[in-house]
C-alpha cells in the first residue's frame, strides 16, 4: 500500500492559533493528522516554523509548512515508494530530508503531521487499532491503561493570576479503572469550583484556561493546594487520589534565583528564593500535604546541579522543561540520575519512531513516562493511542473539561472497554514501568 498522495493545508487549534493538518492517501483511504501547537517553544526541543508574518495572525500562520509538504515531503515520500506500514523508514526519510539536528529547515510540524498520517495509514494497512499497531512497531506485548493526570487548577505563565506555580493535578491512583478514574475526577472538579466560588463570594462559574483547569486569583499556591486536598477529602477519595505539581521554575527563574511573586507588583529582588530556600518550600509542602507525590520541573531547565536536591525525596521528580524531548538532555538527565519520570510529548520531537525510542530509553533506565497533550490542542486522540501503544505509566490531557482535552480520555474509555477484561489499569503502580 504505497503512499498516492499528501496534502496539507492550515486549520486552527484550541486556542484560535493557526496549526497544521495533512492528509496522507492511499489505496484504501483518507487518514488524516492535525499537529498540536507549541505557545512557549523550549529552546532545546526541535524547531516549530511558523511564517513570521506579522501582517497576517500575528505571524503565527504556518502556510510555509503547507508548501514545505505539499512541495518538498510529499513528492519525495511518493518517489520513495515506501509501504504506509513501514513506520521506521519514513520517519528516516523525513529526518534526512530536513538533515538537520532540530528539524529546522523541514519543522517539526511538518514531520509530525506527516509521520502520525502515516503511522495511521499503516495501521489500517494491518488492520490493526492504532494502539494495537503503536504496540506492535515498540515490540510492547503487555498493554496498559495509564493513571490519568488531570489539570484541576493553573497558574504560572499559563494564567492570569497571581499562582506560582504552572499546575495543581491530580492523580486516581487509586481508581478501580479509567472509566473510575475519570469518574473521580469530574466530581473533584465541580466540588473544587464550589469551595472556591464559596469561600471567594464571587460569581460562578469559575473561568478556565486553555487546559480547561480553573485560574483562581488566590493568595498563594498554599492555598491552592489547601483547596485541592479539601475537595478530594470531600468527595470521600481522601488516599485513592493524589496530588501532582508542576512547578516549571524555569518560568521565575531570574539572576540565578526564584522569583515566586514574578507576576505581580510585589516582585523584589531581595525576596527572590535562593534554591535551597525554594527546595525547603517543596519539603513543607510535602510534609504538610502527604498526597503529593509528583513534582514536576522543581528548578530550572539549565540548574542541572539543583535537581538533585529533591531527586531523593520518595516522590516522582518529573523532567519536562529540562529535557525537552532532546535525547542528548535525556540521556544525560538519566546517566546523572536527575530524575525519576519522563514527558514525552511529541510535538517536541516530531516522528512516531522517536517517541517510541525514547519511551525505550526511560524502561532501561527504571524511569517512569508521562504521554503529554500540548496547551494548543486540537481534536486529534492520537496521542491517546500512543499512550496505549506504549503503555505509558501516566497521560496528561489537560482537564476534564474542554472538548479537545475530553475527546482525548473519551478515547482511552473506548480503548479501555475494547480490552475488556485484558484491560489493566496502572493505579498504584503508576510509578515503575517495569513492574506493570
Amino acid at each position: 500500500m504505497a503512499l498516492r498522495k499528501i496534502k496539507a493545508r492550515q486549520i486552527f487549534d484550541s486556542r484560535g492559533e493557526p496549526t497544521l493538518e495533512v492528509d496522507v492517501i492511499t489505496d484504501i483511504g483518507l487518514f488524516r493528522s492535525s499537529v498540536p501547537s507549541t505557545v512557549l517553544p523550549n529552546p532545546n526541543q526541535a524547531r516549530e516554523i511558523r511564517d513570521e508574518n506579522m501582517m497576517a495572525y500575528r505571524g503565527r500562520s504556518v502556510f510555509k509548512v503547507v508548501d514545505i509538504i505539499n512541495n518538498v515531503i510529499a513528492p519525495q515520500l511518493i518517489k520513495s515508494r515506501l509501504e504506509a506500514c513501514q513506520q521506521t523508514e519514513i520517519d528516516e526519510l523525513l529526518n534526512k530530508l530536513d538533515g538537520t539536528k532540530n528539524k529546522s529547515r523541514l519543522g517539526v510540524n511538518a514531520i509530525l503531521g506527516v509521520s502520525v498520517a502515516c503511522c495511521k495509514a499503516g495501521a489500517a494497512k494491518k488492520g490493526l487499532p492504532v494502539y494495537r499497531y503503536i504496540a506492535e512497531l515498540a515490540e510492547n506485548n503487555k498493554l496498559c491503561i495509564p493513571v490519568p493526570s488531570f489539570s484541576m487548577i493553573n497558574g504560572g505563565r499559563y494564567a492570569g493570576n497571581n499562582l506560582s506555580y504552572q499546575e495543581f493535578m491530580i492523580l486516581p491512583v487509586g481508581a478501580e479503572n479509567f472509566a473510575d478514574a475519570v469518574k473521580m475526577a469530574t466530581e473533584i472538579y465541580r466540588i473544587l469550583e464550589k469551595k472556591i466560588i464559596d469561600a471567594k463570594q464571587i460569581q460562578g462559574p469559575l473561568l478556565i484556561n486553555d487546559n480547561g483547569a480553573f485560574a483562581p486569583d488566590l493568595e498563594n499556591d498554599e492555598a491552592a493546594l489547601t483547596f485541592l486536598d479539601a475537595s478530594i477529602r470531600d468527595a470521600g477519595y481522601e488516599g485513592k487520589i493524589k496530588i501532582a505539581l508542576d512547578v516549571a521554575a524555569s518560568a521565575f527563574y531570574k539572576e540565578g534565583k526564584y522569583d515566586l511573586a514574578f507576576k505581580t507588583k510585589d516582585s523584589d529582588p531581595t525576596n527572590y528564593l535562593e534554591a535551597e530556600a525554594l527546595r525547603d518550600q517543596y519539603l513543607k509542602y510535602l510534609s504538610k500535604f502527604p498526597a503529593i507525590l509528583s513534582i514536576k520541573d522543581p528548578f530550572d531547565q539549565e540548574d542541572w546541579n539543583d535537581w538533585l536536591m529533591i531527586a531523593h525525596q520518595g516522590i516522582q521528580v518529573v523532567s519536562d522543561d529540562l529535557t525537552a524531548m532532546n535525547i542528548d538532555r535525556i540521556e544525560e538527565a538519566m546517566n546523572r540520575n536527575i530524575a525519576n519520570c519522563l514527558v514525552l510529548r511529541i510535538s517536541q520531537i516530531g516522528t512516531v519512531t522517536e517517541v517510541i525510542n525514547c519511551a525505550r530509553m526511560a524502561i532501561i533506565n527504571n524511569w517512569s513516562y508521562i504521554m503529554s497533550a500540548s496547551h494548543g490542542e486540537t481534536e486529534d486522540n492520537f496521542i491517546a493511542d500512543l499512550a496505549i501503544g506504549l503503555s505509558a505509566d501516566q497521560f496528561k490531557a489537560g482537564a476534564p473539561c474542554r472538548g479537545e482535552r475530553m475527546s482525548k480520555y473519551n478515547q482511552i474509555l473506548r480503548i479501555e472497554e475494547e480490552l475488556g477484561k485484558d484491560a489493566k489499569y496502572v493505579g498504584t503502580k503508576y510509578q515503575n514501568p517495569l513492574m506493570k
